[in-house]
């Protein structure tokens, strides 16, 4: 699960849903459509990799000296696909393929194993994850040194069989306060939008779950000749990694998850954590902006900001903006989408805060920095999928028992609101699986074998911190707690990074890591 709301190129999941179009298959790539077949055994069919360009690989990385790194990883790489039944309980039945690829460990006589990892989802791809996460920095690119570094578009995703059903058509709500005829709408096209993708090859979709996934990856396990397993998973990697670990648990070597998702898998639940979260992390927001009044206005304490940010949201939900220079019309959930920003962004949310307060034509300057990121361009020709929505609904929607009709969403949606009065219009309201026809497949994580690190953020709003708790209340391991609220940060930040280093090269780990500094200014 990752944040569809933040405002600085972290990670965002989609949950858009319309009618299935399949994907053809193109010569020469390891592109799969859901009707393939393949063998039944597990074994690697290893092929060229494709060809990247610059601008592709630019999409990965944030300079000219990762970009050198990462074209030395692809130099390294190997690609291949891996068979997989569609239906585990018919193994001789339907077959599809896992993408993969290798970064072999450089030092191969002090190899330790092979080393999985995933960028989170449900629905991301993790094709190129590995070259992303080596390049990053000097402490990841050392996980190569003595493990074979493996990525994988999991089933539905990438490089692997999908299917895709393309966004259908629908009017967003008027700017303001939604209104429950509004909501009403955007509802029942939902619904429509959620029946017209299952309904359009249910024997596939039904098979996209969490499960089937950490199935897909013991057989990658088996096909690589690997007696164990090592991982890392992030946010939806998380909850992949506990499977993994709780149904093949002697195929478990060491497993760091990183953000952790719930226990218990519920969208509706989900969703009440989050808008808690948001609402708590605020707090420690607008206690940072009262210690620098002298530069932002807002009020001497917390309570103050608090009070003069409720009201302005209260003002642009009552009198939406709309200016001169930008598209954008500006209103409450405006100031809600700046309210739940992870720390690094307060100087600039603060910002924008003050300005909003003025009065004109023309948008505010921090406010248009930060969340006017100009026209989506497309892909660069020949870019890996890095998130498929059509996948991501299915997986969220074939583990959701909730599916809320239209009263139950609307009094949720309500419910959270009131109890988030400051943060809680950031979040959409949504038809989330309502309507979805494919039967419900919920899954219980249990304890497993192998080594484990649960790594959670103490003031993250997108996995709680006491998400991670829970979870190792449920099947054990050693809890790694970071002194941040950025969602899986851990990779991003070298001092951190290098605690998952040592612990894949000695299984031992300190409890914790400082994470994203916070602002001084």
């Amino acid at each position: 699960m990752t944040n569809p709301r933040s405002l600085t190129g972290r990670a965002i999941t989609a949950l858009a849903v319309g009618s299935v179009t399949f994907t053809s298959l193109i010569a020469g790539s390891p592109v799969a459509t859901a009707a393939a077949t393949g063998p039944t055994s597990a074994s690697v069919q290893w092929r060229a990799c494709p060809a990247y360009a610059d601008d592709v690989i630019r999409s990965y990385v944030t300079s000219d000296e990762q970009l050198r790194k990462f074209r030395a990883l692809l130099d390294r790489m190997e690609c291949g696909t891996v068979g997989v039944p569609l239906d585990y309980r018919e193994p001789r039945g339907r077959q599809i393929t896992i993408a993969i690829t290798r970064v072999k460990a450089a030092d191969r006589k002090r190899r330790l194993g092979a080393l999985a990892l995933n960028p989170g989802g449900p629905g991301g791809g993790g094709y190129l994850f590995p070259l992303q996460i080596a390049s990053m920095n000097e402490t990841n690119a050392k996980l190569n040194d003595r493990y074979d570094l493996i990525g994988f578009d999991p089933r539905g995703v990438g490089y692997s069989t999908k299917a895709d059903c393309p966004a259908m058509g629908g009017q967003p709500p008027e700017p303001g306060p939604l209104t429950k005829a509004a909501a009403k709408r955007v509802h029942d096209a939902g619904v429509a939008k959620n029946k017209a993708c299952a309904n359009s090859d249910p024997a596939f979709l039904s098979q996209l779950t969490t499960l089937n996934s950490a199935r897909d990856l013991d057989r990658t396990r088996i096909a690589l000749g690997e007696r164990k397993l090592n991982f890392v998973g992030v946010s939806w990697g998380t909850w992949l990694g506990a499977v993994y670990r709780g149904t093949f648990p002697k195929a478990v070597g060491r497993m760091f998850l990183d953000s952790v998702a719930p226990v218990k898998f519920r969208l509706d639940d989900f969703e009440d954590g989050h808008a808690k979260g948001t609402e708590r992390n605020f707090g420690r927001m607008a206690a940072w902006i009262a210690e620098r009044d002298g530069t932002y206005g807002l009020g001497t304490t917390a309570k103050e900001v608090r009070a003069k940010i409720l009201a302005l949201r209260q003002a642009y939900d009552d009198n939406p903006r709309h200016y001169t220079d930008w598209e954008m019309v500006a209103d409450g959930a405006t100031v809600a989408m700046l309210a739940v920003q992870s720390a690094p962004d307060w100087p600039q949310v603060a910002q924008a805060f003050k300005e909003m307060h003025g009065k004109g034509d023309t948008a505010p300057p921090a406010l248009k920095k930060l969340m006017d990121h100009g026209p989506r361009t497309p892909p660069a020709a020949g870019a890996p999928e890095q998130f498929n929505p059509t996948a991501g609904q299915a997986v969220f929607c074939n583990e959701d028992p909730s599916r809320l009709g239209f009263s139950d969403a609307w009094a949720t949606y309500q419910r959270r609101l009131e109890r988030s009065p400051v943060t809680g219009r950031a979040g959409a309201f949504t038809a989330q699986c309502a309507g979805w026809p494919l039967p419900v497949q919920q899954i219980k994580v249990q304890r497993g074998g192998g080594s484990l690190v649960l790594s959670g953020h103490r003031y993250e709003a997108v996995s709680l911190y006491e998400w991670t708790k829970q979870m190792h209340a449920a099947i054990g391991g050693t809890v790694f707690t970071v002194d941040d609220d950025v969602h899986g940060s851990v990779l991003r930040v070298p001092d951190c990074a290098a605690e998952l280093v040592s612990y894949f090269n000695t299984g031992r780990i300190d409890r914790g890591c400082d994470g994203t500094p916070v602002p001084e200014k």
